[in-house]
């Protein structure tokens, strides 16, 4: 079991109040279980990560990536996360603000894949 950083509990809480649009279309439709009655969590502390959504049973995190993402600085830091938490046996799924919005059956189904 991976150990999460305490000092993050405060802010994930807060990022579970005030998620983004795209994460809350998202987790309407993931949350309760809905999705091969798996139990999906959001903003969850994994080591010194707060990752989007995460579903324990299949080790999958998902994570959704506004335009701060897409600069070289924040696919650098987004690279040296992803590594960090695929090296800790978690796989990671990413796709854009605009993926969900455009097309949320989509990502649905490839979250579903990944189940």
């Amino acid at each position: 079991m991976l150990l999460y950083n305490t000092e993050l509990k405060k802010y994930s809480q807060e990022l579970r109040k005030n998620m983004t649009e795209a994460e809350k279309l998202v987790w309407s439709t993931v949350r309760g279980r809905q999705v091969k009655g798996l139990q999906f969590y959001r903003q969850r502390i994994t080591g010194n990560y707060i990752v989007d959504f995460y579903c324990p049973r299949v080790n999958l995190i998902i994570e959704l990536d506004g335009g701060q993402h897409y600069t070289d600085k924040g696919l650098y830091e987004d690279k040296i996360r992803d590594d960090y938490l695929r090296d800790q046996g978690f796989r990671v799924l990413r796709f854009s603000d605009k993926d969900v919005f455009k097309n949320l059956k989509g990502v649905m189904d490839r979250i579903y894949e990944n189940l």
